[in-house]
């Protein structure tokens, strides 16, 4: 679960807190979270409590890039919704502390299922656990932004408009070998875009089952993790990424439920999954979601596409992984074209 060192100056860290963190004191111990969040994350120890803290990494980075300030803006407001967060402690914006900018929040104690498939659970707590993921993401499709402080999180206008813009743009700028189905899959979605139906919501960005905090020895989620993409936009963005990493191959690279067997292990379809969805948001059948499908594979091929072509130009941590992930651009972009045929 954690790394064996932390790349982490306690000594800076404790001094900040002391002032600043009611109720901290020292001596203070840290083990990097090894799960690949692009914020590097510790668990610091204390002999009185434990917390987490979480930072920039160090270095030039983009300008919107790994916005911790962002996270612990969301999280702090929705702390007292149907959401369930960690609580927030403090947020240090000083980078001369540790050389980024970082918060400190609660230590959430449970358990992180990595994979949907959900191995060492009974076949009805499964069921427990999936209903109880949509019935948060549903929570957090309601949570009404102006009464929480949210309402300029994100830019107002056509979410998925924005969003079709913004990645075909950074797919053409990574762009390396022709691939017709990308070429075709970004025609398809500009010509069959449903008109804008008005829904403006909080989304995660990247809400799936290892982002999510349960309960050890239960089934109810008590914190979703890694808000880093988090905005105002279309809630069915979030919906459409789950049933997209669902059709992904099962294992610790997909991570998806490709040839399970649902039924049998006691998981719900993904159309069962957005009708129970819809109950929770007292919402019809949703029309064209085919097309909001078919753009979550647009946009993680475009992401693959970036990541390929910053190992090619010898930027990439990992270049054979991402290499490896590079070759998935062709599979996802013909994923979306079926999804649009749905």
């Amino acid at each position: 679960m954690f790394a064996d060192k932390a790349a982490l100056d306690l000594v800076a860290v404790a001094a900040y807190l002391r002032p600043h963190l009611p109720g901290f004191e020292g001596p203070v111990t840290a083990s990097k979270f090894e799960t690949g969040q692009s914020n590097p994350t510790f668990l610091l120890k204390t002999p009185a409590c434990n917390y987490v803290l979480r930072r920039k990494p160090a270095g030039v980075l983009l300008k919107s890039a790994h916005a911790v300030d962002r996270e612990f803006r969301v999280q702090k407001a929705l702390f007292d919704s149907n959401v369930p967060v960690a609580a927030m402690h403090l947020l240090c914006e000083d980078e001369d502390v540790i050389g980024s900018s970082f918060y400190v929040m609660e230590h959430v104690v449970g358990r992180n299922f990595v994979e949907p498939t959900l191995h060492g659970l009974d076949r009805s707590h499964r069921r427990q656990v999936i209903e109880g993921m949509g019935k948060v993401l549903a929570d957090l499709h309601m949570v009404d932004v102006d009464a929480v402080g949210l309402a300029d999180y994100g830019p107002p206008g056509n979410y998925f408009e924005r969003q079709l813009a913004r990645w075909t743009k950074q797919y053409r700028a990574a762009e390396t070998d022709p691939i017709p189905d990308m070429d075709r899959l970004i025609r398809e979605l500009q010509s069959t875009m449903p008109k804008d139906d008005g829904q403006r919501t909080l989304v995660h960005g990247d809400y799936r089952i290892d982002n999510m905090i349960f309960q050890t020895d239960g089934t109810r989620c008590l914190a979703v993790l890694d808000w880093e993409l988090s905005t105002i936009g279309h809630p069915y963005a979030d919906l459409a990424a789950v049933i997209m990493q669902w059709q992904m191959p099962q294992g610790s690279e997909g991570r998806g439920l490709a040839g399970v067997d649902r039924e049998a292990q006691g998981l719900p379809s993904d159309q069962e999954f957005i009708h129970m969805y819809c109950a929770d948001r007292g919402l019809p059948e949703i029309e064209d979601f085919g097309f909001y499908l078919s753009f979550s594979f647009f946009r993680m091929a475009a992401i693959l596409q970036g990541v390929l072509k910053r190992a090619l130009d010898g930027n990439a941590s990992n270049p054979e992984r991402a290499i490896k992930l590079g070759r998935y651009v062709p599979l996802f972009a013909r994923h979306g074209l079926e999804a649009l045929c749905k």
